[in-house]
């Protein structure tokens, strides 16, 4: 169970055309090149974003980071793939920011992988997740307040915008920090919302059992 009153998600969550699952170490080269090749296009909205390429052994360890937070139920991160898991096509997350019962959706998306209804379909099936198998409460999606990409994203899918967070999203070092928009689904509006049956998903245990 974690801290925030949820259970461990699945490991590993199948759609049509993705995979999005636990980051493995291993992943390092495919995280690499997926971010390598979408700098300019995550550096306004993403903090984390390299200012220049990193070594290899540096995402090595990021996702070994990953990995341990997510074994030991404290962030659950994961790695979005194309179906036979030969790139990466961004990455997403379950935070526990939102208090007992709640969980809170990130992600990005690889420059070359937008406008393919990506980040849409992965938040949906995340939110499928999260309250069929984590036993969640409240599903947040936090997004710049400039970012209508990224907003689009939890408005399509029926989120009810809650609040304007002043100065919540973080910044670079002498950059002040951004305004987040934070969208919620309570758990009952979600068992009555049109899309609950469209995104359709296999999920999978750490041991890759089929739960």
């Amino acid at each position: 169970m974690g801290v925030a009153g949820v259970a461990t998600p699945p490991y590993r969550l199948e759609t049509e055309r993705l995979v999005v699952r636990c980051w493995d170490p291993a992943d390092a080269p495919l995280l690499k090149d997926a971010v390598d090749r979408s700098r300019d296009h995550l550096w306004p909205w993403m903090a984390w974003t390299p200012a220049q390429p990193e070594e290899l052994g540096v995402v090595v360890e990021r996702l070994r980071r990953f990995r341990s937070l997510f074994d030991r139920d404290e962030e659950w991160i994961y790695g979005i793939f194309s179906r036979d898991e030969s790139r990466v096509l961004g990455g997403t997350g379950l935070h526990q920011r939102g208090g007992p019962g709640s969980l809170e959706i990130g992600y990005w998306v690889a420059a070359d992988a937008v406008r393919q209804g990506i980040a849409t379909e992965v938040t949906a099936v995340l939110t499928r997740a999260a309250f069929e198998h984590a036993g969640a409460d409240r599903v947040d999606v936090g997004a710049d307040a400039r970012n209508d990409a990224s907003l689009g994203v939890g408005r399509k899918l029926g989120f009810v915008e809650e609040a304007v967070l002043r100065r919540r999203i973080p910044g670079r070092p002498g950059e002040r920090r951004g305004d987040m928009v934070l969208l919620t689904l309570l758990r009952e509006e979600w068992e009555g919302i049109a899309w609950r049956d469209r995104y359709a998903y296999a999920a999978y245990d750490a041991a890759g059992g089929r739960i």
